[in-house]
């Protein structure tokens, strides 16, 4: 079952919708689905749909509703992903931050108790995945080729639960450079795991569209559900 909700900011100084995705049984654990630059479009709903056939509770939060509301993006569209950039350059990563951990109480005050709370993310929304580690009581997180992380290593100190991180060596938006700092700083960090993808390019993962590479995001996939179904239950 599928359906839009309604979240609350933690600021209380408006609400954003969300899509959710709920399983057929009881829900193992709840994951927050985090966009990239494109907003909540036809790719990340079927990312959540796949988590609930697997079990979870899957909510993607609209993280573009201050600058325009249930936008959806088709990246292969040059005109479409011209306009992900500038609403990308318009954003407010703080805000966005704040807005998933409202997403992750509202799927805790969803799911009771103990339920816990996983984050996946992809482009913008990998590197918001890592933020959300480091600022968030996330359970876990993971992110595929999240922009600018060799940038966030300061906040490392504060990631306390797992991270998988996903990097295409040959991603146009995190050069060589970045992804060195992204290994140097993260590989001995206890809690952080970084696969790297041969020959890949940035959004080598996502579900529609030529971007899709088929066997890595095959693979990374794969090791994603095993990481949650470590970590989550």
């Amino acid at each position: 079952m599928t359906n839009t909700t309604t979240i609350p900011t933690l600021a209380g100084d408006g609400s954003f919708t969300a899509y959710r995705a709920v399983p057929a049984g009881t829900p193992k654990a709840a994951i927050v689905v985090i966009q990239e630059i494109f907003g909540v479009n036809a790719g990340i709903r079927r990312k959540c749909d796949t988590l609930a056939e697997a079990g979870y509770l899957a909510i993607a939060p609209d993280l573009f509703w201050r600058l325009e509301p249930g936008i959806e993006l088709d990246p292969d569209v040059k005109p479409e992903f011209d306009r992900a950039l500038e609403l990308m350059g318009q954003f407010d990563q703080d805000k966005g931050i704040a807005d998933i951990e409202a997403t992750i109480r509202a799927a805790r005050g969803e799911l009771g108790d103990g339920a816990k709370v996983g984050a996946v993310g992809y482009c913008l929304g990998g590197r918001l995945a890592f933020m959300t580690a480091a600022r968030t009581d996330i359970d876990a997180s993971v992110g595929y080729y999240g922009v600018g992380i060799d940038g966030l290593l300061g906040e490392k100190h504060a990631v306390a639960n797992p991270v998988l991180l996903h990097v295409p060596e040959e991603d146009h938006f995190v050069d060589k450079d970045a992804q060195a700092a992204m290994h140097a700083g993260l590989d001995d960090h206890p809690k952080v795991t970084i696969y790297d993808y041969a020959g890949e390019d940035h959004g080598f993962a996502t579900e529609f569209g030529e971007r899709r590479s088929d066997a890595s995001a095959k693979l990374a996939d794969e090791r994603t559900a095993a990481f949650f179904a470590e970590h989550l239950g």
